[in-house]
């Protein structure tokens, strides 16, 4: 028998007392009251409502010994990062790999691989196989349903998977960005119970208003939470807490427990933060998870104060896990499960010729904090025929590669990056995961692309003479190291990215999101420049200037 001793915060019943809980075979076997209990608190554990483990680069074993740190106890993971990447088969290593960490981690059926035709992706998951995966027990429901002009237009397939979780009494998860009014409407009439993709309060009262619970968002990409925190008091019991996106080192930093700091120090009633941190998830997907009562899971968390949340102590299943060491080299190294096609390219090969009276072109413009990017136009830049990067504009050269076959690069242009020396690249790159690249000029791209296909994937960087690797063997997509290992080889390459003159807070992060086609406004596929608000490829060139360019 384990005895722990605080002052528990009841969150179910929204009441504060000093107890005693006693623990026997991982299970809360009584809880009582007592006269004193100590400065400490018991409170239920956090739980990341929408979370792709993929993008934190860890095996999801490496992501739940970092996640349990910061009181992590469950995760709600749409594991369709890998399954674009390989399929049902990355759907199932997911699940075998999270049973070597002690976070519970409740993981989706992917709903949207590939995510659209208009891109090269490694795999198809069908309605046929949405329904197999949905029959197993450990798949707790339809992860977010990105397909959202397919749901607005009633296909078939879409509409087919969507029916398989809910004849399976299962949730739908929605992603619906910008989607407002009547299209609202009839997208969350269709059975869809969530959204995560507000980025302001108007849109998620609109969307509230459908009947759908929001989750508010603060990743390394997309940070959502000041916009929408107040909705926590406003809907207590309609909102949850979530990341989407997590890059390492913010990981090792912080988890939900960062976002229940805030939102008390910002005045949220702390009942209603902890309701949409520990509550609301269990009981929207049903989760296994324990919420402090007996005969509940023993999972629950100790915090020293209520202002800085520093969390002391992490129980899962009775066990306290926060003091566990990162695991060794030996112990991480999972099966290289992987699909990688690509060969390496010449510089020649990133070089693009201007088309006879192209006079502007059609420029992606990255915004720091979202994945909504917008369309700007800019005069040319133009060396012996052909269209360069023109850093003192900021107008750098952007590169997707397909890593499933041989084939040229799709090239764009963006602006907002900042970089003023150099290349990055990644084999992280939404939804499908080809290779992106951003750079300066295409010796430095084809150099960090070369870096990225002969790893088999990870993230590069490459400036002359100099080049950096983050190796990411697991699909193209996570780490076979420790987290902290990880973690520090992020950091440097994040530093060296800003040192080149990245002006935004998260370069690799933004640059994994420049491919991802159905957020708006516009974004880049391996087959082209693609409008997302029309959901249809954009010439590259204008033939006349078409507004005003931007100031440099």
């Amino acid at each position: 028998m384990q005895e722990f001793r605080g002052n528990l915060i009841d969150v179910v019943h929204q009441r504060i007392f000093a107890a005693t809980v006693r623990v026997s075979g991982g299970k809360i076997v009584a809880i009582e009251e007592t006269d004193q209990a100590g400065s400490n608190f018991l409170l239920p554990g956090f739980v990341d409502a929408h979370v792709h483990i993929e993008s934190s680069m860890l095996t999801p074993a490496e992501f739940s010994r970092a996640a349990v740190q910061h009181g992590t106890v469950a995760t709600v993971s749409d594991p369709h990062e890998i399954g674009n990447v390989l399929g049902v088969e990355g759907v199932r290593y997911m699940l075998k790999n999270a049973e070597r960490g002690p976070l519970k981690i409740f993981f989706g059926a992917p709903a949207c691989v590939p995510a659209t035709i208009f891109e090269t992706a490694g795999a198809t998951i069908d309605a046929q196989q949405v329904a197999q995966l949905l029959d197993d027990q450990r798949i707790c429901y339809l992860s977010e349903m990105m397909n959202y002009p397919g749901v607005l237009a009633g296909d078939a397939e879409v509409l087919a998977k969507i029916q398989a979780a809910l004849d399976r009494g299962k949730p739908v998860d929605g992603h619906a960005p910008g989607v407002r009014g009547a299209d609202a409407a009839r997208y969350f009439g269709r059975g869809i119970s969530t959204d995560h993709e507000c980025i302001s309060k108007a849109e998620a009262l609109d969307k509230l208003r459908c009947g759908a619970k929001i989750l508010i968002r603060e990743g390394s990409a997309a940070r959502n939470f000041e916009a929408l925190y107040t909705l926590l008091d406003e809907f207590p019991q309609e909102c949850m807490l979530c990341s989407d996106d997590k890059h390492p080192d913010e990981l090792v930093e912080g988890h939900i427990n960062v976002l229940v700091q805030r939102a008390v120090q910002r005045g949220v009633e702390l009942m209603n933060v902890l309701r949409a941190a520990c509550v609301n998830p269990v009981l929207h997907y049903g989760l296994d998870v324990g919420l402090l009562r007996v005969g509940d899971d023993a999972d629950f968390i100790e915090v020293d104060n209520l202002q800085d949340w520093n969390v002391l102590q992490t129980v899962i299943r009775g066990r306290s896990v926060i003091g566990d060491p990162p695991a060794s080299a030996d112990q991480v190294a999972p099966a290289a499960i992987n699909k990688f096609a690509a060969t390496p390219l010449s510089p020649d090969q990133f070089k693009c010729r201007l088309p006879e009276g192209a006079e502007t072109v059609n420029v992606i413009q990255a915004l720091d904090g979202e994945l909504v990017t917008q369309r700007q136009i800019f005069p040319v830049a133009v060396q012996d025929g052909l269209a360069v990067a023109d850093p003192q504009r900021d107008l750098l050269k952007l590169v997707v590669v397909s890593r499933y076959e041989t084939a040229p690069p799709a090239i764009a242009f963006i602006h907002n990056f900042g970089l003023q020396h150099g290349a990055i690249a990644s084999s992280v790159a939404h939804d499908s995961h080809n290779i992106v690249a951003v750079g300066t000029n295409d010796d430095d791209l084809c150099q960090a692309v070369n870096l990225v296909i002969q790893a088999r994937g990870g993230l590069a960087l490459a400036t002359g003479r100099e080049h950096h690797l983050l190796a990411l063997p697991v699909a193209g997509l996570m780490s076979d190291r420790p987290y902290p290992e990880v973690a520090e080889q992020y950091t440097r390459l994040d530093r060296r990215a800003k040192e080149l003159g990245s002006c935004l807070r998260a370069p690799f992060m933004a640059l994994s999101f420049m491919a991802l086609l159905v957020i708006p406004e516009i974004k880049l596929s391996d087959q082209g420049l693609f409008d997302g608000g029309r959901f249809e490829f954009l010439p590259l060139f204008n033939a006349a200037p078409q507004n005003e360019p931007p100031a440099s």
